[in-house]
């Protein structure tokens, strides 16, 4: 993992999906029915069985792919190709102007920290226009302690970042739609900000889950205690 150089500045940990553009609004319908068929295909399962497959690793693991590598050892690079072609992809990307051009203006490094694939974080991120916003990208492949997968929401794995960055965990503040996630670096000594501008009430959003479309969920909209800040923008960054 390439880190960027070490410093007393404040690092900004940013996740991508539902915190920097609105996936909620159509890629996660994508992703979630390209994971569906990858499971049906390559497991030989109906689809009914598939789709509840990946939402039982995912609740379980909080990452399908981790369940199946698990329990099916599929190869991860493979699953990550085949499940976020998305041809149309950037027509379907959708940020926020305001919270754009405040990021650009927001002192300390800042480096994006996804569960998704390199390529589909890079595609996202030269759709929005703020590819040279960040001083690294950190996608799910380069998320490995002692050579494992640990994606978020690993403890492991911010221990193991704010070790390589050289910084205090203090100084290393997370950017986050997923409260499970926060949790967890808040848990290793990380500031931790729930973004919830494409959060909405009533759809599985509050924690930027990959579950069935529509899927009804009571959402906590008070702050728990492991959030340090709760935004609706990044503005008020």
């Amino acid at each position: 993992m390439a880190w960027p150089a070490a410093g007393a500045r404040t690092v900004w940990f940013f996740d991508l999906d539902n915190t920097l553009h609105d996936a909620g609004s159509g890629v996660f319908t994508l992703m979630n029915a390209a994971m569906t068929d990858y499971i049906r295909e390559h497991l030989g399962l109906p689809a009914a069985q598939a789709d509840a497959l990946r939402v039982q690793y995912w609740q379980r693991y909080g990452s399908t792919l981790l369940g199946l590598m698990r329990h099916h050892r599929v190869a991860a690079a493979h699953f990550l190709r085949e499940t976020h072609r998305f041809p149309d992809l950037e027509q379907r990307v959708r940020g926020h102007a305001h919270d754009l051009h405040r990021l650009r203006r927001l002192p300390g490094r800042k480096i994006l920290l996804t569960n998704a694939p390199a390529h589909y974080a890079r595609r996202v991120l030269s759709a929005l226009g703020i590819s040279d916003c960040f001083d690294a990208v950190i996608p799910i492949e380069q998320m490995t302690v002692f050579g494992q997968l640990r994606p978020k929401p690993d403890r492991r794995l911010f221990r193991t970042l704010s070790v390589g960055l050289k910084v205090t965990p203090r100084r290393c503040v997370l950017v986050e739609d997923t409260l499970e996630h926060q949790k967890a670096a808040r848990a290793e000594g990380w500031r931790t900000v729930w973004m919830q501008r494409w959060m909405r009430a009533g759809v599985r959003g509050a924690a930027a889950s990959p579950g069935r479309p529509g899927a009804k969920t009571r959402i906590c909209w008070r702050r728990p205690a492991y959030v340090d800040r709760r935004l609706s923008s990044l503005v008020a960054l």
